[in-house]
């Protein structure tokens, strides 16, 4: 056969290819190493049952909170046999689970606001266990289109000059980091606050945007308030909190190494140097180890409910200064 009739011949073949890459995960967004694994279909969020909602606020009053849950799910199989490394929105089971967290966190962060926290297609802890950066990164890809689409479609539902609160924890704090890399000016000056709990604000992302500044106390607003916990600095996993550039005490507001007291037996300090909370006097041994690389010494699972309180009444004081400062 001909050089050129075998050139041809392989020109034919590229839209074939091409359509067989997007088959693999009928989003269009489908790699080489997306061949044989499965990335279920992308939400609606137009659609009611693809978020969960609470309207508690009065007329102008309180804020509205966007909520982004942690990760819930595990790698799992579809019926033939396809590997997934995504939570799939459109299986009950799934949304259940993503619920024992978000209702929790709906009963302290939405009190007195309006809450809405979309469900997402979260990756799943296995990819958080490989402990690579570019694996996590190219996989999160995924889930943070669909919270990008989520948010927009939040922004549209809300009224465009009232405050909002960002929220997440864990995985759901890494969306909240990118999606303030995201936030038009028109937008970001109505934030009264976004908490990145259980997950770092690399020095990178600070200078992606001008919209992450460093929580310095109570009542500051438009900032990031981001931690860490730990039992010793010896435990911090790079992976949810190294290179980190920022953190804040839950339990006095301060960036310094002054001890606060919680709980009466346990204290809580900030390591300077490294960013993360060093917590004494707790255990947390009602968490179990994921996967032999988290609540190994650090207390990754506690950070929404250990500062639980703390996070309630500043929620609350955070919203009463930004009517204060722009009412």
């Amino acid at each position: 056969m001909k050089r050129k009739e075998i050139f041809r011949r392989l020109l034919g073949l590229l839209p074939l290819l091409a359509l067989w890459l997007v088959s693999c995960n009928g989003n269009g967004s489908a790699t080489v190493a997306d061949a044989g694994q499965y990335v279920p279909d992308e939400p609606d969020y137009a659609d009611a049952t693809m978020w969960f909602t609470r309207k508690n606020a009065e007329a102008g009053k309180g804020a509205d909170v966007f909520y982004l849950v942690s990760t819930w799910e595990t790698d799992w199989q579809t019926d033939d046999g396809r590997i997934c490394h995504y939570a799939d929105v459109h299986n009950a089971q799934h949304r259940a689970n993503m619920d024992k967290e978000i209702a929790r966190i709906a009963d302290y962060m939405g009190e007195g606001n309006n809450f809405y926290s979309p469900y997402y297609r979260h990756i799943t802890i296995e990819g958080w266990a490989t402990l690579n950066e570019d694996t996590i990164a190219n996989r999160f890809r995924t889930a943070f289109d669909d919270v990008q689409r989520a948010f927009d479609a939040f922004l549209k539902e809300r009224e465009p000059e009232r405050p909002f609160v960002l929220a997440g924890f864990s995985q759901g704090g890494k969306a909240v980091v990118e999606l303030l890399k995201t936030l038009p000016a028109e937008v970001s000056r109505y934030l009264v606050a976004a908490y990145v709990l259980g997950y770092k604000v690399t020095p990178a992302d600070t200078l992606a945007t001008a919209n992450i500044r460093a929580a310095r106390g109570a009542t500051d607003t438009g900032v990031t308030v981001c931690y860490n916990s730990v039992s010793d600095v010896r435990y911090i996993q790079p992976v949810v909190a190294a290179p980190c550039a920022m953190c804040i005490n839950p339990v006095n507001w301060r960036t310094d190494a002054t001890p606060a007291a919680l709980h009466d037996t346990i204290t809580v300090s900030v390591s300077p140097e490294h960013h993360v909370l060093v917590v004494q006097g707790y255990s947390g041994a009602e968490y179990q180890p994921i996967l032999g690389f988290l609540n190994v010494g650090d207390f990754h699972s506690c950070e929404p409910w250990l500062y639980q309180e703390c996070l309630r009444e500043n929620i609350r004081a955070r919203i009463a200064a930004y009517y204060e400062k722009n009412m």
